[in-house]
């Protein structure tokens, strides 16, 4: 495991401990790790890829 420090928005560190209170994660690490593993299984390189040419695509043609 790889510690890290990082600020956060005070708002969005609040939504975090409410869903430890909640019950739905042990703790705010648990919480963080999940959302750094999510944006990195929805902003891989292919996916990305596929994401701009799709956009090029209807940029170029205009079809949905």
């Amino acid at each position: 495991m790889k510690t890290i420090q990082m600020e956060v928005p005070e708002q969005l560190y609040k939504q975090a401990l409410g869903l430890v209170k909640e019950g739905w994660f042990r703790n705010e690490k648990d919480i963080f790790s999940e959302a750094i593993r999510r944006f990195l299984d929805s902003h891989r390189p292919e996916l990305m890829e596929k994401f701009v040419l799709d956009d090029v695509e209807w940029g170029l043609h205009g079809h949905d």
